[in-house]
């Protein structure tokens, strides 16, 4: 890494952003034995997909509502818009806003860096575009030596400030610092669209924010809705799975670094970059599946787990309340291994290949 036409807080999760994506859906989809059908809504924004299954009565929310919503998100929080607010915030030195959605996602890295003790750093644009994964998806290595870049890094740098009025005051303590909030808007934009979901009574309904899902109900078979986590293989020629589990009324977010990667004079370069070191990560932790209530937490928490590896990532989680992970890495020889939080026990099932 969203939807307005009918009415809902938009100080809830919401935007939709492209990020490398692991996770995909297996979805059993019958006729139902009552008057309601299922709805399967797909489209796609900011270079990346959506689809939104829903059962009702009738088509309350159409491709149209969704596709207008996403467009208005982005005129606020898309790094790939010139026009868009970030934007604006990326080229100055300062912005006072009441933009509900802007301030939102500064409340959501705010949260999600000081839990993950900085993993988390939304400051790391900088760094994302001389590794060659920014907007202009240029593979190369910058010139520019990455200890200037760190100077631009670090959310601690940022002075926020919110009035009772509602706005929000963002100040940068050194100039040239840029915000991407990629790492965690795909999972903003599946809250809000289950809250606008939730606000039109639909009590059934599965969302796919390229890849950060989150769902609610029975899907119209009467069963939980069902997903997969993809095999970490760099380059396998099909996808196939590694586990598969239910999702009950929670939010599934997955990050990992055997998709988006390239490969210059020999070296593989991540695109996932530690605000540590300025550099993509090198290690075991080959995919990171967190689930927990609020999507857009489990977004951020994915990536965050990404950061710092296989061991410090099951500290992490093991430390954290109400959030549940499911890792998968690689041992001395190769092999693939996993790591189940104590919540998931019994709930995921595992690949007999794995």
């Amino acid at each position: 890494m969203t939807l307005e036409a009918k009415a809902f807080n938009p100080y809830r999760k919401m935007g939709i952003f492209f990020k490398g994506l692991n996770l995909f859906l297996i979805v059993l989809c019958f006729s139902s034995c009552t008057s309601e059908k299922l709805y399967d809504i797909k489209g796609e924004a900011q270079g990346t997909y959506y689809s939104i299954k829903y059962i009702a009565a009738s088509e309350v929310l159409t491709k149209a509502d969704f596709d207008a919503l996403f467009l208005k998100i982005d005129s606020s929080l898309s790094t790939y818009k010139d026009y868009s607010l970030i934007s604006k915030f990326n080229r100055e030195d300062s912005i006072i806003t009441n933009d509900p959605f802007f301030i939102e996602m500064i409340r959501e890295c705010d949260q999600i860096y000081h839990k993950s003790n900085g993993a988390f750093d939304a400051t790391v644009l900088p760094l994302v575009r001389a590794w060659g994964f920014g907007p202009e998806g240029n593979e190369y290595v910058s010139s520019i030596p990455i200890d200037s870049l760190m100077k631009l890094v670090g959310w601690e740098k940022l002075a926020i400030k919110y009035f009772p009025d509602g706005r929000l005051s963002l100040k940068k303590g050194v100039k040239g610092m840029q915000l991407d909030f990629n790492a965690i808007a795909q999972g903003y934009s599946s809250d809000i669209i289950a809250d606008i979901l939730n606000e039109a009574g639909i009590n059934n309904y599965l969302i796919d924010s390229g890849g950060e899902l989150k769902a609610k109900g029975l899907n119209s078979n009467g069963e939980s809705w069902k997903i997969g986590v993809d095999n970490p293989e760099e380059n396998a020629s099909e996808r196939s799975l590694i586990a598969t589990f239910e999702l009950n009324n929670t939010s599934v977010a997955t990050s990992g670094n055997y998709r988006k990667f390239y490969i210059k004079d020999g070296v593989k370069y991540s695109h996932t970059i530690s605000p540590f070191t300025g550099s993509p990560v090198k290690h075991t932790l080959l995919s990171a599946t967190v689930i927990t209530d609020t999507c857009s937490i489990a977004d951020g928490f994915a990536t965050a787990l990404m950061v710092i590896g296989t061991e410090q990532a099951i500290s992490l989680i093991e430390n954290l309340d109400n959030v549940e992970a499911y890792l998968v890495y690689s041992d001395e020889e190769g092999n693939f291994k996993s790591y189940l939080s104590k919540g998931l026990a019994g709930i995921i099932k595992e690949s007999s290949k794995h």
